[in-house]
């Protein structure tokens, strides 16, 4: 599951510089000292949470008749076992079997490390430098009664390890992405409480910046405010887009360098993290006075952004959220479709751990809503050559509908 942080990232790192990494003038800002610590609250996924997920899974492949899944290093990792561990070449993974207790696989001198972050019960098996890993998975799963028969694998896991487990000959690699995702798509009330507060973070810093923006201020100098504000609110930034006037019409930006002056056109999608889970809320505003178009293109997306919650209900398909909001916008004149002038991405995404998590709001994912779903709620419009309009919340399905974690913008002279 790809991040919007690691988007951008790679973004930058390919040559494509979006709008909020442009080297801008210093400009004085207000500082963030009176901002108040809205995590300090926060409270983490329980060891028995972390074990009922387990259990879940376990449940699931027993069903299935898979003898194990396997996770590297990623969110999925942390979501079942706490280990937080980022990916090289070297193998830490989670094998979870059927029966019996997890097994986590590391080289001998990440023992200590892995052991100090781990937070469910586990075996610890090592390798060094010059042995197999995938030796010691086979030989753990076969361990847990499973000598052969199919082991499944985390969606995210890279080739090279597919491929050396296969070298095994013991058992039949599939995906465990479905597996994974029956587990993770239904947040429980402890995930909702945390992304609630991740969103009230995001919300505030948005109201700190949006009443702190000057005149000759750049994309940059606009971030870093917002990056400072959500740390001091207690979250830990993840991403703050910032995109200026024409720069708006392009839903990750451009390479031109941008500066607020009066009529500007400001667009901010930003997010951080609280406790591993993830915040995402875009607001659009114009510095001084607005055009009619402009105003008329804001009300446009204000509406979308009914339009899709209004349609949200328990066992509707998720694609029928993304038609609803293209069938007013095609009414309205924008569009057919993705074609632009108009909305060139979907209508929303899934959310929990990463930013973009399945279901996707969008014409091919036929998913069924249910209670505990997550996910944004984002059609905006873009004008190439003028100016774009993404107004984004998050919220998440009820039995009787859906509930936001942030409200909606109340107009353009007030969107926080």
């Amino acid at each position: 599951m790809l991040s919007k942080r690691a988007f951008l990232s790679g973004a930058v790192a390919s040559g494509v510089v979006v709008a909020s990494g442009v080297k801008a003038q210093t400009q004085t800002v207000t500082p963030t000292q009176g901002l108040p610590n809205l995590a300090a609250g926060a409270t983490p996924i329980s060891v028995a949470e972390r074990q009922a997920r387990i259990a879940r899974l376990q449940e699931q492949m027993q069903r299935q008749k898979i003898a194990g899944l396997l996770i590297e290093g990623g969110t999925s990792l942390t979501y079942f076992t706490g280990l937080r561990w980022g990916r090289s070449e070297r193998v830490t993974a989670a094998l979870i079997p059927a029966r019996g207790e997890v097994v986590i696989v590391t080289p001998y001198f990440e023992e200590s490390r892995t052991r100090e972050t781990l937070e469910v019960p586990a075996e610890v098996r090592t390798w060094n430098e010059d042995e197999s890993p995938y030796a010691l998975i086979a030989g753990a799963l076969k361990d847990r009664g499973a000598a052969n028969g199919t082991l499944a694998v985390e969606g995210t896991t890279r080739y090279f390890i597919i491929d050396g487990l296969k070298q095994q000959g013991a058992f039949e690699v599939v995906s465990g992405e479905a597996l994974v995702a029956v587990c993770r798509r239904i947040k429980s009330p402890a995930e909702l409480a945390l992304m609630q507060t991740a969103n009230d973070i995001t919300l505030a810093a948005l109201r700190h910046v949006h009443a702190n923006i000057k005149v000759g201020m750049a994309s940059r100098d606009i971030a870093a405010l917002m990056n400072d504000a959500t740390r001091a609110l207690g979250g830990a930034p993840e991403f703050a887009l910032t995109l200026l006037n024409e720069a708006s019409a392009y839903p990750h930006g451009t390479k031109t360098p941008q500066t607020v002056c009066e009529g500007s056109v400001i667009l901010m999608d930003c997010g951080c993290a609280l406790l591993d889970y993830e915040s995402d809320i875009t607001r659009t505003w114009v510095y001084g006075e607005a055009t009619a178009r402009q105003r008329k293109v804001w009300d446009t997306v204000r509406r979308g952004q009914e339009i899709v919650l209004e349609t949200a209900k328990v066992g509707v398909p998720v694609a029928k959220l993304d038609a609803a909001v293209r069938a007013f916008y095609d009414k309205e004149g924008w569009g057919p479709g993705f074609t632009l002038p108009g909305l060139s991405h979907r209508a929303g995404h899934g959310i929990g751990m990463d930013g973009h998590e399945a279901p996707y709001l969008v014409g091919n994912d036929p998913t069924p809503l249910e209670a505990g779903m997550c996910f944004s709620d984002e059609p905006g419009l873009y004008i190439p050559g003028e100016f774009g309009v993404r107004l984004e919340d998050c919220w998440y399905m009820t039995p009787t509908g859906p509930k936001l974690f942030s409200p909606l913008a109340r107009s353009l002279e007030d969107p926080i």
